[in-house]
Protein backbone atom coordinates (compact mmCIF):
# COMPACT_ATOMS: atom_id res chain seq x y z
CA UNK A 1 0.00 0.00 0.00
CA UNK A 2 1.29 3.70 -0.99
CA UNK A 3 1.98 6.00 1.88
CA UNK A 4 -0.76 8.07 0.45
CA UNK A 5 -3.56 5.32 0.24
CA UNK A 6 -1.97 4.82 4.07
CA UNK A 7 -3.04 8.32 5.32
CA UNK A 8 -6.11 8.28 3.30
CA UNK A 9 -6.99 4.87 4.61
CA UNK A 10 -6.56 5.75 8.47
CA UNK A 11 -8.00 9.13 7.58
CA UNK A 12 -10.96 7.98 6.54
CA UNK A 13 -11.37 5.39 9.61
CA UNK A 14 -10.65 7.84 12.24
CA UNK A 15 -13.40 10.32 10.57
CA UNK A 16 -16.15 7.41 11.22
CA UNK A 17 -15.73 9.23 14.87
CA UNK A 18 -17.29 12.66 12.82
CA UNK A 19 -19.79 10.01 10.58
CA UNK A 20 -21.10 9.15 13.41
CA UNK A 21 -21.09 12.50 15.54
CA UNK A 22 -23.41 13.40 12.37
CA UNK A 23 -25.74 10.54 12.27
CA UNK A 24 -26.39 10.34 16.24
CA UNK A 25 -27.32 13.81 16.39
CA UNK A 26 -28.90 14.15 13.11
CA UNK A 27 -30.99 10.93 13.69
CA UNK A 28 -33.16 12.89 16.48
CA UNK A 29 -33.91 15.42 13.95
CA UNK A 30 -36.11 12.89 11.89
CA UNK A 31 -37.61 10.75 15.11
CA UNK A 32 -37.86 13.57 17.69
CA UNK A 33 -40.95 14.76 15.25
CA UNK A 34 -42.71 11.27 16.00
CA UNK A 35 -41.29 10.51 19.30
CA UNK A 36 -42.73 13.55 20.59
CA UNK A 37 -46.49 12.70 19.88
CA UNK A 38 -45.64 9.11 21.77
CA UNK A 39 -44.48 10.48 24.36
CA UNK A 40 -46.85 13.67 23.91
CA UNK A 41 -44.00 15.61 24.69
CA UNK A 42 -43.92 19.58 26.13
CA UNK A 43 -41.87 22.29 24.23
CA UNK A 44 -39.75 22.26 27.07
CA UNK A 45 -39.55 18.35 27.28
CA UNK A 46 -38.74 18.41 23.90
CA UNK A 47 -35.58 20.31 23.92
CA UNK A 48 -34.24 18.07 27.32
CA UNK A 49 -34.51 14.68 25.22
CA UNK A 50 -32.75 16.88 22.17
CA UNK A 51 -30.05 17.75 24.73
CA UNK A 52 -29.98 15.69 27.00
CA UNK A 53 -27.36 13.78 24.55
CA UNK A 54 -25.47 17.04 24.25
CA UNK A 55 -24.98 16.38 28.11
CA UNK A 56 -23.76 13.50 27.55
CA UNK A 57 -21.30 14.80 24.91
CA UNK A 58 -20.06 17.66 27.44
CA UNK A 59 -19.22 15.40 29.70
CA UNK A 60 -17.23 13.03 27.01
CA UNK A 61 -15.41 16.18 25.67
CA UNK A 62 -14.46 16.23 29.98
CA UNK A 63 -13.38 12.57 30.09
CA UNK A 64 -11.93 12.48 26.37
CA UNK A 65 -8.61 14.75 27.64
CA UNK A 66 -7.73 12.38 30.30
CA UNK A 67 -8.56 9.21 28.30
CA UNK A 68 -6.20 10.63 25.14
CA UNK A 69 -3.31 11.13 27.53
CA UNK A 70 -3.67 7.85 29.38
CA UNK A 71 -4.88 5.12 26.75
CA UNK A 72 -3.84 7.79 23.33
CA UNK A 73 -6.16 8.91 20.61
CA UNK A 74 -7.08 5.45 19.41
CA UNK A 75 -8.34 3.78 22.38
CA UNK A 76 -10.09 6.70 23.14
CA UNK A 77 -12.25 6.12 19.34
CA UNK A 78 -12.46 2.09 20.02
CA UNK A 79 -14.36 3.40 23.79
CA UNK A 80 -16.32 6.11 21.90
CA UNK A 81 -17.57 2.95 19.19
CA UNK A 82 -18.59 0.95 21.79
CA UNK A 83 -20.86 4.13 23.34
CA UNK A 84 -22.33 4.36 20.04
CA UNK A 85 -23.20 0.92 19.39
CA UNK A 86 -24.78 1.24 23.14
CA UNK A 87 -26.74 4.18 22.73
CA UNK A 88 -27.83 3.34 19.26
CA UNK A 89 -29.45 -0.27 20.41
CA UNK A 90 -31.35 1.59 23.56
CA UNK A 91 -32.61 4.47 21.95
CA UNK A 92 -34.87 2.49 19.97
CA UNK A 93 -36.24 1.25 23.66
CA UNK A 94 -36.57 -2.45 22.87
CA UNK A 95 -38.97 -4.81 25.18
CA UNK A 96 -36.57 -5.63 27.66
CA UNK A 97 -36.31 -2.10 28.32
CA UNK A 98 -39.38 0.70 30.64
CA UNK A 99 -40.80 2.63 27.78
CA UNK A 100 -40.07 5.69 29.50
CA UNK A 101 -38.98 9.46 28.75
CA UNK A 102 -36.66 8.81 31.51
CA UNK A 103 -34.77 5.57 29.82
CA UNK A 104 -34.64 7.37 26.13
CA UNK A 105 -32.70 9.91 27.55
CA UNK A 106 -30.26 7.72 29.43
CA UNK A 107 -29.74 5.40 25.81
CA UNK A 108 -29.09 9.08 24.51
CA UNK A 109 -26.65 10.70 27.28
CA UNK A 110 -24.70 7.48 26.32
CA UNK A 111 -24.25 8.54 22.88
CA UNK A 112 -23.05 11.58 23.73
CA UNK A 113 -20.46 10.49 25.90
CA UNK A 114 -18.99 8.27 22.75
CA UNK A 115 -19.53 11.90 20.48
CA UNK A 116 -17.60 13.92 23.27
CA UNK A 117 -14.90 11.42 23.00
CA UNK A 118 -14.52 11.05 19.08
CA UNK A 119 -15.29 14.97 18.79
CA UNK A 120 -12.18 15.73 20.63
CA UNK A 121 -9.47 12.58 19.61
CA UNK A 122 -10.72 11.86 15.72
CA UNK A 123 -9.64 15.45 14.45
CA UNK A 124 -6.70 15.29 16.95
CA UNK A 125 -5.72 11.81 15.73
CA UNK A 126 -6.05 13.29 11.97
CA UNK A 127 -4.06 16.26 12.75
CA UNK A 128 -1.25 14.74 14.20
CA UNK A 129 -0.60 11.91 11.54
CA UNK A 130 -1.25 14.76 8.33
CA UNK A 131 2.02 16.06 6.63
CA UNK A 132 1.58 20.06 7.31
CA UNK A 133 0.46 20.90 3.49
CA UNK A 134 -2.59 18.84 3.31
CA UNK A 135 -3.35 18.73 6.73
CA UNK A 136 -6.38 21.08 6.79
CA UNK A 137 -7.56 19.35 3.94
CA UNK A 138 -7.14 15.84 5.97
CA UNK A 139 -8.68 17.39 8.85
CA UNK A 140 -12.09 18.64 6.85
CA UNK A 141 -12.50 14.76 6.27
CA UNK A 142 -13.69 14.50 9.77
CA UNK A 143 -16.10 17.35 8.86
CA UNK A 144 -17.42 15.89 5.88
CA UNK A 145 -17.81 12.71 7.82
CA UNK A 146 -20.07 14.68 10.17
CA UNK A 147 -22.45 16.19 7.06
CA UNK A 148 -22.27 12.30 5.23
CA UNK A 149 -23.40 11.10 8.90
CA UNK A 150 -26.46 13.87 8.74
CA UNK A 151 -27.02 13.53 4.98
CA UNK A 152 -27.14 9.92 5.33
CA UNK A 153 -29.24 9.30 8.51
CA UNK A 154 -31.90 11.81 7.01
CA UNK A 155 -32.35 9.87 3.72
CA UNK A 156 -32.03 6.81 6.26
CA UNK A 157 -35.26 8.00 8.57
CA UNK A 158 -36.91 9.21 4.77
CA UNK A 159 -37.70 5.76 3.83
CA UNK A 160 -37.96 4.70 7.19
CA UNK A 161 -40.64 7.23 7.77
CA UNK A 162 -42.00 6.95 4.24
CA UNK A 163 -43.06 3.43 4.32
CA UNK A 164 -45.19 3.84 7.11
CA UNK A 165 -48.32 5.60 7.86
CA UNK A 166 -47.93 8.66 10.82
CA UNK A 167 -49.66 6.25 13.27
CA UNK A 168 -46.77 3.54 12.44
CA UNK A 169 -44.22 6.29 12.97
CA UNK A 170 -45.16 7.90 16.17
CA UNK A 171 -45.75 4.24 17.27
CA UNK A 172 -42.27 2.12 16.21
CA UNK A 173 -40.53 4.25 13.47
CA UNK A 174 -38.37 6.41 15.09
CA UNK A 175 -37.33 3.12 16.95
CA UNK A 176 -36.28 1.78 13.24
CA UNK A 177 -34.30 5.39 12.84
CA UNK A 178 -32.04 4.83 16.34
CA UNK A 179 -31.39 1.36 15.72
CA UNK A 180 -30.17 2.02 11.90
CA UNK A 181 -26.94 3.70 13.97
CA UNK A 182 -25.63 -0.12 15.23
CA UNK A 183 -24.56 -0.59 11.39
CA UNK A 184 -22.57 2.43 11.02
CA UNK A 185 -20.94 2.29 14.88
CA UNK A 186 -20.25 -1.59 14.37
CA UNK A 187 -18.21 -0.89 11.30
CA UNK A 188 -16.36 1.54 13.01
CA UNK A 189 -15.81 -0.42 16.03
CA UNK A 190 -14.23 -3.17 13.94
CA UNK A 191 -11.56 -0.72 11.94
CA UNK A 192 -10.31 0.99 14.64
CA UNK A 193 -8.59 -2.04 15.30
CA UNK A 194 -6.19 -1.64 12.23
CA UNK A 195 -5.63 2.09 12.94
CA UNK A 196 -2.00 3.05 13.77
CA UNK A 197 -1.03 4.96 17.40
CA UNK A 198 -1.02 8.43 16.57
CA UNK A 199 2.84 9.25 17.11
CA UNK A 200 2.62 12.62 18.82
CA UNK A 201 0.91 10.39 21.86
CA UNK A 202 3.62 8.00 21.42
CA UNK A 203 6.86 9.85 21.54
CA UNK A 204 5.07 11.80 24.41
CA UNK A 205 5.25 8.05 26.20
CA UNK A 206 8.43 7.77 25.41
CA UNK A 207 7.83 5.82 22.65
CA UNK A 208 9.88 6.57 19.48
CA UNK A 209 10.78 3.82 17.86
CA UNK A 210 7.27 3.26 17.32
CA UNK A 211 6.38 6.74 16.49
CA UNK A 212 9.06 6.64 13.77
CA UNK A 213 7.55 3.58 12.38
CA UNK A 214 4.20 5.42 12.01
CA UNK A 215 5.77 8.39 10.72
CA UNK A 216 7.82 6.76 8.14
CA UNK A 217 4.48 4.42 6.52
CA UNK A 218 3.24 8.06 5.86
CA UNK A 219 6.48 10.18 5.01
CA UNK A 220 9.66 9.39 3.45
CA UNK A 221 12.64 8.50 5.33
CA UNK A 222 14.22 11.40 5.55
CA UNK A 223 10.77 13.60 6.26
CA UNK A 224 10.06 11.12 9.08
CA UNK A 225 13.15 11.43 10.95
CA UNK A 226 12.86 15.55 10.32
CA UNK A 227 8.68 14.96 11.85
CA UNK A 228 10.49 13.15 14.65
CA UNK A 229 12.66 15.56 16.00
CA UNK A 230 10.84 18.36 15.60
CA UNK A 231 8.23 16.51 17.52
CA UNK A 232 10.59 15.91 20.64
CA UNK A 233 12.34 19.26 20.20
CA UNK A 234 8.88 21.02 20.56
CA UNK A 235 8.31 18.89 24.03
CA UNK A 236 11.78 19.32 24.91
CA UNK A 237 11.79 23.55 25.07
CA UNK A 238 9.03 23.02 27.38
CA UNK A 239 11.52 20.89 30.21
CA UNK A 240 9.68 17.68 30.49
CA UNK A 241 10.50 17.59 34.02
CA UNK A 242 8.35 20.98 34.90
CA UNK A 243 4.95 19.85 35.51
CA UNK A 244 3.05 22.31 33.02
CA UNK A 245 1.25 25.43 34.55
CA UNK A 246 -2.46 25.26 32.93
CA UNK A 247 -3.29 28.55 34.64
CA UNK A 248 -0.34 30.42 33.35
CA UNK A 249 -1.24 33.69 31.74
CA UNK A 250 0.23 32.72 28.19
CA UNK A 251 -2.08 29.09 28.14
CA UNK A 252 -4.98 30.45 29.77
CA UNK A 253 -5.13 32.52 26.74
CA UNK A 254 -4.39 29.91 23.68
CA UNK A 255 -6.92 28.06 25.28
CA UNK A 256 -9.79 31.04 25.79
CA UNK A 257 -9.23 32.13 22.19
CA UNK A 258 -9.72 28.19 20.78
CA UNK A 259 -12.82 27.79 23.77
CA UNK A 260 -14.70 31.24 21.63
CA UNK A 261 -14.14 30.17 18.51
CA UNK A 262 -15.78 26.97 19.59
CA UNK A 263 -18.37 28.16 21.39
CA UNK A 264 -19.21 30.17 18.73
CA UNK A 265 -19.51 27.57 16.07
CA UNK A 266 -22.82 26.59 18.00
CA UNK A 267 -24.01 30.11 18.39
CA UNK A 268 -24.05 30.62 14.87
CA UNK A 269 -27.54 28.47 15.41
CA UNK A 270 -26.17 25.90 13.29
CA UNK A 271 -27.61 22.94 15.11
CA UNK A 272 -30.87 24.89 15.92
CA UNK A 273 -31.22 24.89 12.53
CA UNK A 274 -30.53 20.79 11.65
CA UNK A 275 -32.12 19.35 15.14
CA UNK A 276 -35.26 21.20 14.88
CA UNK A 277 -35.01 20.93 11.18
CA UNK A 278 -38.60 19.17 10.69
CA UNK A 279 -40.14 22.23 13.18
CA UNK A 280 -38.67 24.85 11.52
CA UNK A 281 -39.98 23.35 7.95
CA UNK A 282 -43.36 23.02 9.39
CA UNK A 283 -44.10 25.91 11.46
CA UNK A 284 -42.06 28.42 10.51
CA UNK A 285 -41.89 27.38 6.62
CA UNK A 286 -45.49 26.72 6.20
CA UNK A 287 -44.59 22.81 4.55
CA UNK A 288 -46.96 19.69 5.34
CA UNK A 289 -45.81 17.27 7.35
CA UNK A 290 -45.67 14.88 3.77
CA UNK A 291 -42.95 17.20 2.60
CA UNK A 292 -40.70 17.18 6.11
CA UNK A 293 -38.45 15.00 5.14
CA UNK A 294 -37.86 16.15 1.92
CA UNK A 295 -36.58 19.41 2.73
CA UNK A 296 -34.45 17.57 4.75
CA UNK A 297 -32.73 15.71 2.60
CA UNK A 298 -32.28 18.89 0.22
CA UNK A 299 -30.89 20.85 3.80
CA UNK A 300 -28.00 17.65 4.18
CA UNK A 301 -27.75 17.73 0.33
CA UNK A 302 -26.49 21.24 -0.11
CA UNK A 303 -24.83 20.67 3.75
CA UNK A 304 -22.50 18.08 1.72
CA UNK A 305 -22.02 19.78 -1.40
CA UNK A 306 -20.40 22.88 0.28
CA UNK A 307 -18.17 20.62 2.84
CA UNK A 308 -16.35 19.32 -0.45
CA UNK A 309 -16.06 23.28 -1.19
CA UNK A 310 -13.94 23.61 2.01
CA UNK A 311 -12.07 20.63 1.67
CA UNK A 312 -10.53 22.05 -1.41
CA UNK A 313 -10.07 25.38 -0.65
CA UNK A 314 -9.13 25.33 3.14
CA UNK A 315 -5.50 24.69 2.30
CA UNK A 316 -5.48 26.66 -0.91
CA UNK A 317 -7.46 30.12 0.69
CA UNK A 318 -6.69 29.19 4.40
CA UNK A 319 -8.65 29.24 7.32
CA UNK A 320 -9.28 33.28 8.18
CA UNK A 321 -10.76 34.12 4.34
CA UNK A 322 -13.24 31.11 4.69
CA UNK A 323 -14.34 31.99 8.00
CA UNK A 324 -15.08 35.89 6.80
CA UNK A 325 -16.76 34.33 3.56
CA UNK A 326 -18.68 31.70 5.26
CA UNK A 327 -19.77 34.82 7.94
CA UNK A 328 -21.13 36.75 5.18
CA UNK A 329 -22.85 34.13 4.04
CA UNK A 330 -24.92 32.75 6.93
CA UNK A 331 -25.70 36.71 7.70
CA UNK A 332 -27.28 36.96 4.40
CA UNK A 333 -29.01 33.72 4.43
CA UNK A 334 -30.51 34.24 8.52
CA UNK A 335 -31.67 37.86 7.19
CA UNK A 336 -33.37 36.54 4.43
CA UNK A 337 -35.35 33.77 6.25
CA UNK A 338 -35.98 36.15 9.18
CA UNK A 339 -37.41 39.70 6.97
CA UNK A 340 -39.71 36.80 5.07
CA UNK A 341 -41.04 35.39 8.56
CA UNK A 342 -41.08 39.40 9.94
CA UNK A 343 -43.04 40.03 6.64
CA UNK A 344 -45.09 36.95 7.11
CA UNK A 345 -44.41 36.28 3.38
CA UNK A 346 -43.12 32.56 4.16
CA UNK A 347 -41.91 30.86 1.03
CA UNK A 348 -39.29 30.39 -1.59
CA UNK A 349 -37.31 33.50 -0.03
CA UNK A 350 -37.44 31.91 3.36
CA UNK A 351 -36.54 28.27 1.95
CA UNK A 352 -33.57 29.97 0.24
CA UNK A 353 -32.39 31.87 2.88
CA UNK A 354 -32.02 28.57 5.26
CA UNK A 355 -30.05 26.58 2.40
CA UNK A 356 -27.93 29.91 2.26
CA UNK A 357 -26.72 29.37 5.89
CA UNK A 358 -26.21 26.08 5.82
CA UNK A 359 -24.04 25.90 2.52
CA UNK A 360 -22.47 29.34 4.10
CA UNK A 361 -21.97 27.30 7.92
CA UNK A 362 -20.41 24.14 5.56
CA UNK A 363 -17.59 26.13 4.14
CA UNK A 364 -16.74 27.99 6.76
CA UNK A 365 -17.37 27.05 10.40
CA UNK A 366 -18.58 24.16 10.50
CA UNK A 367 -14.91 22.47 8.97
CA UNK A 368 -12.58 25.51 9.51
CA UNK A 369 -13.04 25.35 13.76
CA UNK A 370 -12.33 21.67 13.59
CA UNK A 371 -9.27 22.23 11.40
CA UNK A 372 -7.95 25.28 13.58
CA UNK A 373 -8.86 23.52 17.05
CA UNK A 374 -6.41 20.54 16.03
CA UNK A 375 -3.67 22.06 15.31
CA UNK A 376 -3.69 25.77 17.22
CA UNK A 377 -2.41 23.71 20.28
CA UNK A 378 0.93 22.99 21.53
CA UNK A 379 1.65 19.97 21.34
CA UNK A 380 2.00 19.51 25.64
CA UNK A 381 -0.99 20.90 25.96
CA UNK A 382 -3.32 19.72 23.06
CA UNK A 383 -5.14 17.21 24.57
CA UNK A 384 -6.42 18.89 27.57
CA UNK A 385 -6.67 22.38 25.52
CA UNK A 386 -9.13 20.78 22.85
CA UNK A 387 -10.79 18.75 25.60
CA UNK A 388 -11.61 22.02 27.04
CA UNK A 389 -13.05 23.96 23.89
CA UNK A 390 -14.84 21.23 22.54
CA UNK A 391 -16.58 20.22 25.89
CA UNK A 392 -17.37 24.15 26.01
CA UNK A 393 -18.95 23.94 22.48
CA UNK A 394 -21.37 21.26 23.58
CA UNK A 395 -22.54 22.98 26.39
CA UNK A 396 -23.28 25.64 24.18
CA UNK A 397 -24.64 23.42 21.62
CA UNK A 398 -26.78 22.05 24.22
CA UNK A 399 -27.59 26.22 25.66
CA UNK A 400 -29.14 26.24 22.33
CA UNK A 401 -30.88 23.37 21.83
CA UNK A 402 -32.40 23.25 25.22
CA UNK A 403 -33.56 26.81 24.57
CA UNK A 404 -34.64 27.41 21.09
CA UNK A 405 -37.76 25.53 21.15
CA UNK A 406 -38.50 27.53 24.21
CA UNK A 407 -38.01 30.94 22.40
CA UNK A 408 -40.12 29.76 19.12
CA UNK A 409 -42.68 29.41 21.30
CA UNK A 410 -42.42 32.19 23.01
CA UNK A 411 -45.08 34.81 23.34
CA UNK A 412 -42.62 37.53 22.36
CA UNK A 413 -41.59 35.14 19.35
CA UNK A 414 -44.54 34.88 17.53
CA UNK A 415 -46.27 38.30 18.22
CA UNK A 416 -45.47 41.28 16.58
CA UNK A 417 -42.78 42.33 15.00
CA UNK A 418 -40.87 39.47 15.18
CA UNK A 419 -43.76 37.33 13.85
CA UNK A 420 -41.32 34.34 14.63
CA UNK A 421 -37.98 35.37 13.64
CA UNK A 422 -36.05 36.25 17.01
CA UNK A 423 -34.01 33.37 17.27
CA UNK A 424 -32.36 34.11 13.73
CA UNK A 425 -31.82 37.70 14.02
CA UNK A 426 -30.35 36.45 17.71
CA UNK A 427 -27.90 34.27 15.92
CA UNK A 428 -27.19 37.31 13.19
CA UNK A 429 -25.55 38.75 16.32
CA UNK A 430 -23.29 36.02 17.21
CA UNK A 431 -21.95 35.34 13.60
CA UNK A 432 -21.29 39.43 14.00
CA UNK A 433 -19.22 37.97 16.40
CA UNK A 434 -17.19 35.76 14.81
CA UNK A 435 -15.97 38.28 12.55
CA UNK A 436 -14.51 40.34 15.06
CA UNK A 437 -12.82 37.49 16.96
CA UNK A 438 -11.55 35.90 13.66
CA UNK A 439 -9.76 39.24 12.90
CA UNK A 440 -9.01 40.07 15.93
CA UNK A 441 -7.03 36.58 18.07
CA UNK A 442 -7.17 33.88 15.33
CA UNK A 443 -3.79 33.22 13.40
CA UNK A 444 -3.41 31.85 9.73
CA UNK A 445 -2.12 28.21 10.32
CA UNK A 446 -2.29 27.68 6.27
CA UNK A 447 0.47 25.48 5.47
CA UNK A 448 2.45 25.46 9.05
CA UNK A 449 3.54 22.30 10.93
CA UNK A 450 1.97 21.92 14.50
CA UNK A 451 5.33 23.34 15.81
CA UNK A 452 5.73 25.88 14.11
CA UNK A 453 2.22 26.90 15.27
CA UNK A 454 3.31 26.10 18.58
CA UNK A 455 5.99 28.77 17.93
CA UNK A 456 3.58 31.74 16.37
CA UNK A 457 2.02 31.50 20.12
CA UNK A 458 5.34 31.61 21.75
CA UNK A 459 6.39 35.14 19.57
CA UNK A 460 2.90 36.85 20.41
Amino acid sequence: MSKKSFLLLITAVSALGGLLFGYDTGVINGAQFYLSKYFLLTDGMKGWVVSSALIGCLFGAIAAGPLSIKLGRKHSLIISAILFSISAFGSGLPELFPQTVSTLVFFRILGGLGIGIASMNAPMYIAEIAPSDIRGKMVTYYQLAIVIGFFIVFLATYFIGNNLSEADNIQFGWRRMFWSELIPSALFLILLFFVPKSPRWLVLKGKEKEALEVLSKIHEESQASKELQEIKSSLSKDNTEVKTNYLSKAIIGIIAIGTALSVLQQFTGINAVLYYGADIFEKALGFGKEDILVQQILLAFVNLIFTFVAMFTVDKFGRKPLLYIGSVGMIIGFLLLGISLQQQSVGIISLLGVLIFIGSFALSMGPVVWVLLSEMFPNKIRSVAMSVAVAAQWAANALVSQSFPVVMGSDLNNASPWNGSLPYFIFIAFILIIVYVTYKYIPETKGKSLEEIEDFWKKS
